[in-house]
């Protein structure tokens, strides 16, 4: 008797701990997508400035990135993914029509611009300057300010 409930607290244990991963798995899949977006972003505009020679190589490597990770990105949000190590706000998926909606923006203005490709400072200077207000809107209506 006593070994049988030790073998049903166990399993009630795993299956604890399996929603727990689960749940950590959406959120670690758009921390990394974001994480990828940022260093995109943060090359593009190392260009922008002038910190870096324009590289036509790493002008498209960054936009490629973009480009894909944002069509990823809204899928990783299953409900449930809502606690835990995230910034998401509620309002992900009280309004997930708005949210694939800005997301799929981004996606098409950086695919734009990749078929486009800057050829320049300035053209990156002038692509930052349509990726940006995106990137902004959307993290302003769903995800929590950092401290």
């Amino acid at each position: 008797m006593r070994l049988r409930s030790y073998v049903i607290a166990a399993g009630a244990a795993c299956l604890c701990l399996s929603a727990a991963f689960a749940q950590q798995e959406p959120i670690a899949a758009r921390q990394s997508l974001m994480k990828q977006n940022g260093q995109a972003a943060g090359a593009l505009g190392a260009i922008a400035k002038g910190e870096k020679p324009y590289d036509e190589a790493v002008v498209k490597t960054a936009l490629t990135t973009i480009s894909t990770n944002i069509k990823a990105f809204p899928d990783q949000f299953p409900p449930g993914s809502d606690t835990g190590d995230t910034k998401a706000l509620p309002a992900v998926w009280q309004k997930p029509d708005d949210f694939r909606a800005l997301a799929a923006r981004l996606g098409s203005e950086a695919s734009a611009l990749l078929a486009t490709l800057p050829a320049d400072k300035a053209g990156v200077a002038a692509a930052l300057g349509k990726l940006g207000p995106i990137c902004s809107e959307c993290h302003k209506a769903y995800r929590a300010p950092s401290n």
